[in-house]
């Protein structure tokens, strides 16, 4: 089902902008997903975000409710929904700029992950001192 645009694949989407999507395909809001997975409506959002991961039963729930399969919503690829119509008919310099957005997201991701490691080091190397 991917399309050839790959509006939700692994360099053009995140974890959360799959989700966003497959949940407003599905005629679900965040409050209603929220209620039939057992999770508050910050939780959703917070997934939505990238500023968390659900755990393995509820990213199950998720993809059958949606009906994407689990490695779409995590990667990408496999079986999942077609990009947005207006985005593939419409505006190819919108896409452009999401595209970028998305990246420039990914890139402070990838520096926090950094920061996160030089920071470690660092911990350990006072304690060792």
């Amino acid at each position: 089902m991917n399309d050839d645009n790959d509006w939700y694949g692994p360099d053009a989407a995140t974890f959360g902008d799959r989700l966003a999507g497959a949940r407003e395909a599905a005629g679900m809001t965040q409050a209603q997903m929220a209620r039939r997975l057992g999770v508050k409506k910050t939780t959703i959002a917070a997934w939505e975000n990238d500023l968390s991961e659900p755990r393995a039963n509820r990213l199950s729930m998720m993809a059958g409710m949606v009906n994407v399969s689990i490695m779409w919503l995590l990667t990408g690829e496999g079986e999942g929904m077609d990009a947005p119509a207006e985005a593939t008919e419409g505006a190819p310099e919108l896409s452009e700029v999401v595209a970028e957005l998305r990246a420039i997201r990914g890139e402070m991701r990838a520096s926090a992950e950094r920061a996160a490691k030089l920071e470690k080091r660092l911990r350990l190397m006072l304690e060792q001192s």
